[in-house]
């Protein structure tokens, strides 16, 4: 922040313009306005000075500190030329319980002792948890420098392909894509020459509803995937369809025919079956900027590499690398593994972990000549959909990241193997024994690391709520409601139920007023027994069970309500069914490795 051009006084540290509101819990900027510099006689009758516009200025007033106010700058602490008082100088902190300074005019004052600020404290606390992931936290550290870096984020509106909104109280999945155009200074000799920016680096990164555990998800840009049909906006506010395409490489799905992050967005969809929430975009400038912002991020390699292509020359063993030599680490393909893409995948999230750790590190928290730095580059590289393209809702992203513990959010690649239809491999294919049960992990919020603390915790709640008598299921009066599953299930529901399980005492109530993410069983206290039995017939855990109110159903009885959401699997499937952990090369956001 720059206090002088904004005339906010001299030597102002930023750290000290953040205070706790104590109405909203959060830390807001507050600067110290300054005063016309008009003369001030101490005579009686004097003229007092006068602000724009020609109204009268008060003394300056003092920005709260904490939600108390603080004190004025004593005019002993000014300077007087020829007889006038400046009164632009900032007021002074005043120690926690010390005696106010005399007022204006009153014989005494004294100069109050200037200290020196405590940075360490307050930049942990107003940084929070926004170096959770690396380009998502660093773009919402702009929240914690000024309001303007707003306007340093461009978005794009990606229409129907993502989420409206970013809401805190469900899962969310991120698509962190990174581009191969050329853009900005000294990037000229890098990625494809003419390239419209293809998808060349892409991670999924989806975070659980109960912020136990995140997935960082790679997609390698040579995966032979269908292309949907892709809305897009163009600049005069009008909508355009670019065609889809089958069989190519995934990279096309941005840049190419005008595509826009919107058809990147649909096409992970169209693929796997995860719907995208959000999106952001950073080009080459991102790695260099961010890593030149936190001075350099510590990597490992094996052997010496000396990459004439990427100009990459490291010993073996650790170093740290920034700017020009960082991207030239994560570009580099023919000094790792069998010089593919999959396994400059593997060091690229090696180098994203070791980002994280050093983003988060102290050294990094408490410096804000460092955070500032980094607010600035990170804003300037991001592109992200409008949905998240304010300073509030990157912060509440940030704010919710903080809430995963690095060892719990794990790097993993798409499940892939060689493309049969090849003679020189140059392209992969999904591996289909394989990559169903990771996408099915991420649809259903299943971790790739062990949270045992939480799981425990999570089955005491769901035993205590499922724990008592239960009715027989002929005794069970239920209607059934669609709230998001596939047309037609609350139909094979009903017909499970009375054929199956003899709950005969159920109806068809149609489709909900409004699509739910998660199965949910509405019943009064007095069904709490139905509802239990139901419940053990369907699988459905105990944070299912949503005490409330009962319907009356065709028979004028009161009945339940079952809302059959987005996570229900089919008709006699039980919900809590254990989704079978996929065989996958892992790695987490908290443990160093060197590339090899």
């Amino acid at each position: 922040m720059d206090a002088q051009r904004r005339g906010r006084g001299d030597q102002i540290d930023p750290a000290d313009q953040w205070v706790l509101n104590p109405n909203t819990g959060e830390y807001e900027l507050r600067l110290t306005p300054s005063a016309a510099q008009s003369p001030v006689s101490g005579a009686r009758g004097s003229t007092p000075p006068t602000g724009a516009g020609g109204r009268t200025a008060g003394p300056p007033k003092a920005a709260p500190r904490n939600g108390a106010p603080r004190n004025a700058a004593s005019p002993s602490a000014a300077s007087r030329e020829g007889g006038a008082t400046r009164t632009d100088v900032p007021p002074q902190r005043r120690r926690r319980g010390a005696p106010e300074e005399p007022p204006p005019g009153r014989r005494g004052g004294r100069r109050p002792v200037q200290r020196k600020p405590k940075k360490a404290k307050k930049v942990l606390m107003w940084t929070g948890g926004t170096m959770a992931f690396v380009l998502v936290g660093v773009g919402a550290a702009g929240y914690f420098y000024l309001r303007h870096l707003e306007g340093n984020v461009t978005t794009t509106d990606v229409g129907s392909a993502g989420a409206s909104n970013f809401s805190k109280d469900e899962a969310f999945s991120v698509l962190i894509i990174g581009t191969d155009k050329r853009t900005g200074a000294g990037n000229e000799g890098y990625g494809d020459k003419g390239s419209s920016g293809h998808a060349d680096t892409t991670i999924l990164l989806h975070v659980a509803q109960d912020r136990s555990n995140a997935t960082a998800l790679s997609i390698p840009r040579d995966l032979i995937v269908d292309i949907p049909d892709c809305p897009t906006k163009l600049e005069d506010g009008s909508e355009k369809v670019v065609p889809g395409l089958r069989g190519v490489r995934f990279n096309r799905s941005l840049g190419e025919s005008g595509r826009d992050p919107g058809c990147t967005m649909r096409t992970v969809k169209e693929n796997t079956g995860i719907q995208v929430d959000h999106f952001m975009m950073a080009d080459f400038n991102a790695v260099k900027t961010l890593t030149t912002a936190v001075d350099g991020v510590d990597v490992c390699v094996e052997k010496p590499v000396n990459d004439k292509e990427s100009k990459l020359v490291l010993p073996a063993g650790p170093s740290t690398v920034e700017g020009e030599q960082a991207l030239a680490f994560v570009r580099t393909r023919k000094s790792f593994g069998n010089s593919g893409d999959l396994d400059r995948i593997k060091v690229q999230q090696q180098f994203l972990g070791s980002l994280m750790r050093k983003m988060s590190s102290s050294d990094t928290l408490t410096s804000p000549s460092k955070l500032l730095k980094l607010a600035e580059a990170a804003t300037k590289a991001l592109t992200v959909d409008k949905a998240i393209g304010n300073v509030g809702t990157l912060k509440d992203i940030a704010l919710e990241l903080k809430k995963v513990p690095t060892k719990n959010i794990a790097f993993a690649t798409v499940p892939v193997k060689d493309n049969p239809a090849e003679t020189v491999k140059a392209t992969v294919v999904l591996d289909e024994s394989k990559a169903p049960q990771v996408f099915d992990m991420i649809k259903n919020d299943v971790s790739f690391t062990e949270v045992k603390e939480q799981k425990k915790k999570e089955k005491d709640a769901e035993a205590a709520r499922l724990k008592g008598s239960k009715a027989p299921a002929s005794e069970v009066r239920v209607r059934v409601l669609n709230g998001g599953a596939v047309t037609g299930s609350a139909q094979k529901t009903l017909q499970y139920l009375q054929v199956e399980e003899g709950v005969t005492k159920s109806e068809n109530g149609g489709n909900a007023p409004a699509a739910l993410a998660k199965t949910t069983l509405e019943y009064a206290p007095d069904q709490a027994d139905q509802a239990r039995r139901l419940a053990d017939i369907m699988g459905l855990s105990g944070a299912a069970l949503k005490p409330g109110e009962s319907v009356t159903n065709s028979q004028g009885v009161p009945a339940m309500t079952l809302t059959l959401g987005k996570d229900f699997k089919g008709a006699g499937v039980k919900l809590n069914a254990p989704v079978e952990a996929a065989d996958v090369e892992k790695s987490t956001a908290d443990k160093v490795k060197c590339a090899s």
